[in-house]
């Protein structure tokens, strides 16, 4: 009779375990996560990011009295102005906003800025397009780009840029070896940690002081083709830049302008 009642004991609990296991197993892992200031730790550094990427317009090359362009006067003469045209590949890019650099929607995009190089002798020259005023970019920039008509020569192409501190940057946005129209494009590098390498575009003092300015571009010539005459045409001056900051600035802040 004992051994029924153990045999009969056994079985039960036998068939009560799997319930027990299985309503352990069950049981969400969220609930046992460890709470730090009430706060759950596990999502802690996610979607913490705060940033607002948009496509904005700089300069759509539409005054040839905006640009001036020049190089040595020994190395030869150079002139620019504006012809009707647009690269065939803007017309499947999204529309730039162009509220925060303060471009008349009602302006026709129609012109490309043209310049051309007379070059007395071989060497390396330099051409610079430059701006009569620099183009601001509001926000962190991350991007530039610019559509370009390079005819194929082994010359390079950089924008230069300036901080709201005055300090100046070249980057390289590519060389101009193809023919017909071509969008180059240049990441801006960010400040690194030690403070020194990449591009300051934010100062924490200043929250008035942010962005880049473009001042122009500078062409490197090859000096085995610097010689004869030499064409290339500009449009659509664009950037990605993240807006948060601008976006969401306090409305009753004080300007640091005065």
């Amino acid at each position: 009779m004992k051994k029924a009642i153990v045999a009969l004991l056994v079985i039960t609990a036998l068939a009560v375990a799997p319930a027990v296991f299985a309503q352990t197993s069950a049981t969400p892992a969220a609930s046992t996560a460890p709470i730090i200031g009430g706060a759950d730790a596990t999502r802690i550094g996610v979607d913490t990011a705060q940033q607002k990427l948009q496509t904005v317009s700089i300069e759509k090359f539409e005054a040839a009295g905006f640009w001036n362009v020049y190089m040595s006067g020994d190395e030869g003469y150079i002139q620019a102005r504006l012809f009707d045209g647009s690269p065939e590949g803007k017309k499947n890019e999204p529309l730039a906003e162009e509220r925060y650099v303060g471009i008349d929607p009602k302006v026709a995009d129609k012109y490309v800025l043209g310049v051309r190089a007379d070059f007395f002798r071989r060497g390396f020259n330099e051409i610079f397009v430059m701006a009569k005023r620099p183009l601001p970019i509001e926000g962190i920039t991350k991007t530039i780009t610019v559509w370009v008509v390079g005819r194929n020569y082994n010359h390079r192409l950089l924008i230069v840029l300036q901080d709201f501190f005055g300090r100046r940057y070249e980057l390289p946005m590519g060389v101009l070896n193809f023919q017909g129209w071509k969008k180059l494009s240049v990441a801006v590098p960010p400040q690194a940690p030690d403070g020194v390498s990449g591009i300051v575009q934010r100062n924490f003092h200043y929250n008035n002081h942010m962005g880049l300015r473009v001042l122009g571009f500078k062409i490197e010539c090859d000096p085995m083709e610097a010689f004869g005459t030499y064409y290339i045409y500009f449009d659509d001056l664009r950037a990605v830049s993240d807006l948060f900051a601008e976006d969401n600035r306090d409305p009753d802040d004080m300007g640091d302008s005065w």
